[in-house]
């Protein structure tokens, strides 16, 4: 079987979407502090499929999760999806291990907090009902501005977040079997 057949690929996004989402759910009813998974699905696409499928992944993620629960939580698809054009970027040139994962997560966990910091500011005014919201607050009483207050607590979520999702995505592709990770 050729990865690149679309029905596998069509197959393989909807279950990355569905495992951004559950995974997601799963962690924000935990109150897990520091870790989101909410894009390993993004990750595991754009990794076998690149950039493009790890967009549309990452997009129809946030559109599927507003419908289902917020409709403020759309806008955040730009995170989604940008994590989908870097590790698919990365995974083009690089094989997608060990070393390149951790690098990938880093690259990951300031560029996502860059997007999505103007969007928590501008949508919820900083806080979203996360363990971030804690020191959020307090950065804000200490007198940081509410973008220096929503962005830091969301860098260090995110060194954890994306460094752990983009490590458990090389160890599954590490995992596969060959016909299925074979670039055409």
């Amino acid at each position: 079987m050729n990865s690149k057949n679309s029905s596998f690929v069509m197959v393989f996004s909807a279950l990355s979407i569905a495992m951004n989402i559950v995974l997601g759910t799963v962690v924000g009813l935990l109150n897990i502090p520091l870790v989101f998974l909410d894009t390993i699905g993004t990750i595991f696409t754009a990794a076998l499929f690149g950039p493009l499928y790890g967009a549309i992944v990452g997009c129809l993620t946030n559109v599927i999760q507003g419908i289902i629960t917020n409709p403020k939580d759309i806008p955040f698809a730009l995170v989604n999806i940008a994590v989908g054009i870097i590790v698919g970027l990365v995974s083009r040139k690089w094989k997608f291990d060990f070393k390149t994962a951790v690098i990938t997560g880093l690259i990951l966990s300031v560029v996502s907090p860059l997007i999505g910091t103007p969007i928590a500011t501008y949508i919820y005014g900083g806080i979203t009902g996360d363990i971030n919201d804690v020191f959020f607050t307090w950065l804000v009483q200490s007198g940081q501005s509410i973008f220096t207050a929503a962005f830091i607590p969301r860098i260090t979520s995110n060194i954890v977040d994306k460094i752990a999702s983009c490590i458990l995505v090389s160890f599954l592709l590490s995992r596969l079997p060959k016909k299925y990770t074979q670039r055409v």
